[in-house]
């Protein structure tokens, strides 16, 4: 399998559903580990980053997960190889724009992605569609566990897992679940959302991770903080109060706007659907803000034809790099706008207004 062959099939946790579904994208549980004996690698030597390659990589292979894994060396990619692996959630922007020798073993599910020198030796990351926090928690341990026999990974008595960043130190697990909150930006309720996100130490960003704004209304919630907690509180805390609260609270915007506003929220979703098949040329920002209340539009019945599977593979497809690849050649602002449109508008093309 290669990075060309991610084109012709989406991911699992693309494919829309799961629970809490219809809030919740995914889910994503990710692992920080580091090999004793090496420096970090804002210390480590090209020779040392090398060393730290190989190791992990034939730890990886002779797995029997790695196995089933393919491994792209991202080192020698090209650009827009490497923009498509963050596109599809697979790696970092860190990682993509690093230095160095460097790499990721992915899954042909896209669920598993293990990120060698990124930030920290070793990312191991799962990814789950909709609220399913368990079940990539579950996957990750397996591979953690598996690896450790093989890997010599540096922990401290005290303070755990030793990481590059102080705020992953402890058990070097980070969660992070995508959340779709078009409702709670439509009655100006977001502030409420990330003031209350801030109180319990957690991090809102948005559809990229770190660094990154919100488009679409999309919004990644993470935690901040793992020294001190065990994995099963930083778990619990996800599961069971900050995404079920964050999702009733979207749910009853949805409800307001459906009940109350249900003529302005059609005309939204109706609008969004006629510009989205007859564009001729769009932007990105603009395409995932018309996917967005559209998707709103799904969800909420008022339109009834059309998939969830199928939007959020647009919002993924449309990104600069898959049409690039897709094309087969690089293009410019202009020409991604017009491939852009052309691939929403074949999409959508037996969607047609006037069906509902």
């Amino acid at each position: 399998m290669t990075i060309d062959d991610l084109l012709q099939s989406s991911g699992e946790w693309l494919a829309g559903g799961g629970p809490m579904g219809d809030v919740v994208i995914s889910s994503r549980v990710r692992l920080a580990r580091n090999v004793e004996g090496f420096p970090f690698l804002s210390r480590a030597t090209a020779e040392q980053r090398r060393n730290i390659e190989q190791l992990l990589f034939q730890a990886i292979h002779a797995c029997d997960f790695g196995r089933q894994t393919f491994y792209v060396n991202i080192e020698k990619s090209e650009p827009v190889d490497r923009q498509l692996l963050v596109e599809r959630h697979l790696i970092s922007r860190q990682h993509a724009d690093g230095e160095g020798c460097r790499g990721v073993a992915i899954s042909p599910t896209e669920t598993l992605s293990l990120m060698i020198n990124e930030e920290d030796h070793l990312r191991m990351q799962v990814l789950r569609r909709g609220m399913n926090l368990d079940e990539a928690w579950n996957e990750i341990m397996l591979v953690d566990r598996t690896l450790e026999p093989a890997v010599d990974f540096a922990f401290h008595k005290q303070y755990g897992y030793l990481t590059a960043c102080p705020t992953n130190v402890g058990t070097g697990l980070r969660v992070s679940v995508m959340l779709h909150l078009p409702a709670l930006k439509l009655t100006n309720e977001l502030e409420k959302m990330f003031r209350a996100a801030r109180d319990m130490r957690l991090a809102v960003r948005g559809l990229y991770g770190e660094g990154t704004e919100a488009i679409g209304d999309f919004f990644q919630v993470s935690n901040q903080i793992t020294l001190g907690q065990s994995e099963e509180e930083i778990l619990d805390s996800f599961k069971m109060n900050v995404i079920p609260s964050i999702v009733n609270y979207e749910r009853q915007a949805r409800t307001m706007l459906k009940t109350d506003k249900s003529a302005a929220l059609q005309d939204r979703v109706w609008r969004a659907l006629g510009l989205l098949q007859n564009a001729r040329a769009i932007s990105t920002d603009e395409a995932l803000y018309l996917l967005s209340h559209l998707r709103l539009g799904i969800v909420l019945e008022c339109v009834k034809h059309i998939d969830l599977q199928t939007i959020s593979e647009l919002f993924i497809a449309t990104q600069s790099a898959h049409l690039q690849k897709r094309s087969g050649h690089l293009l410019d602002d202009q020409g991604r706008s017009v491939a852009r449109a052309e691939l929403i508008r074949d999409r959508l093309a037996r969607y047609r207004p006037g069906e509902n």
